[in-house]
């Protein structure tokens, strides 16, 4: 692509090379700082030389695998724009099946000021979908990712909603502390799975707690109750295969009323139980 290329000329270039359709659009897009609509109706313009090279650019390293939202450093997730980096991992559309789950929950506790934590936060996007749904919650948010932290709270500050986020090694920073509700997307992908590779671009450590992939799971899960009030919900996101362990890790920690919600393809997707009332407790 040395010589001056018109829009629709980029744009043919860019799919001829391999380059996802949408994708070609959202990039030439976010070069020109025009809409998709823009670029339909005027697929004549002649592009400048410097947005023809930085197009070029951006195509190169989607071919190498990198997410458009790094390209983009954004991404949406629950009617929020999120800032994204190679930081954190990309914000998911399955994930949106967690906070909906979460927001059910908050809907039926007593408490009007629900106190809630996002373990593993990220980005933000899950702390910050839950503060913006439901503006009377606390919310905490932990991660142990300093640089991932800074994301998390530029975020924050973007879409002005009031999150606390704290450096952590999953429940470390709240020592004394307990939650109504508890939510988290850790990493729960297999060391050796196939599909990794494809991920390089995103940081392992969120993706992957090496090994079969449920050693975070296990954690997060073991150190719940002393965090946990009464009739407080835990709920995870995990991998396709993981619903019927993570349940089976419940239910022998002593959570009731365990249960698994399907993502958007009817996978098994989260999973998450209910810490049982004092006298829940002393009847079992």
């Amino acid at each position: 692509m040395s010589q001056a290329l018109t829009v629709a000329q980029a744009l043919r270039q860019a799919l001829q090379a391999g380059i996802d359709r949408v994708d070609a659009h959202l990039l030439l897009g976010h070069v020109l700082q025009h809409d998709r609509s823009w670029l339909i109706a005027h697929d004549d313009a002649p592009l400048p030389t410097g947005e023809q090279q930085r197009f070029e650019a951006l195509v190169q390293r989607r071919l190498d695998g990198e997410p458009v939202a790094y390209l983009l450093g954004e991404r949406e997730f629950h009617g929020l724009r999120l800032q994204v980096s190679p930081a954190v991992l990309v914000p998911r559309p399955d994930t949106e099946v967690l906070v909906d789950w979460a927001l059910e929950c908050l809907v039926g506790m007593a408490a009007t000021s629900p106190r809630v934590i996002d373990l593993g936060t990220g980005s933000g996007a899950i702390a910050l979908a839950l503060r913006h749904r439901w503006p009377a919650a606390d919310v905490t948010a932990l991660d142990a990712s300093a640089d991932a932290l800074a994301v998390a709270r530029t975020n924050a500050e973007r879409l002005a909603l009031p999150v606390r986020f704290l450096q952590s090694d999953w429940w470390q920073a709240v020592a004394g502390k307990t939650f109504d509700l508890a939510v988290s997307n850790p990493p729960y992908i297999a060391g050796d799975d196939p599909h990794l590779p494809a991920l390089r671009h995103e940081p392992r450590q969120a993706l992957t707690p090496e090994g079969d992939g449920l050693d975070a799971l296990r954690a997060l899960v073991r150190d719940a109750p002393s965090h946990l009030r009464p009739e407080a919900w835990l709920l995870f996101e995990h991998g396709w295969d993981q619903a019927k362990a993570v349940r089976s890790l419940l239910a022998e920690a002593g959570f009731r009323d365990v249960q698994t919600r399907q993502d958007l393809a009817g996978v098994d997707r989260c999973t998450g139980g209910r810490w049982p009332a004092r006298a829940e407790r002393d009847l079992a």
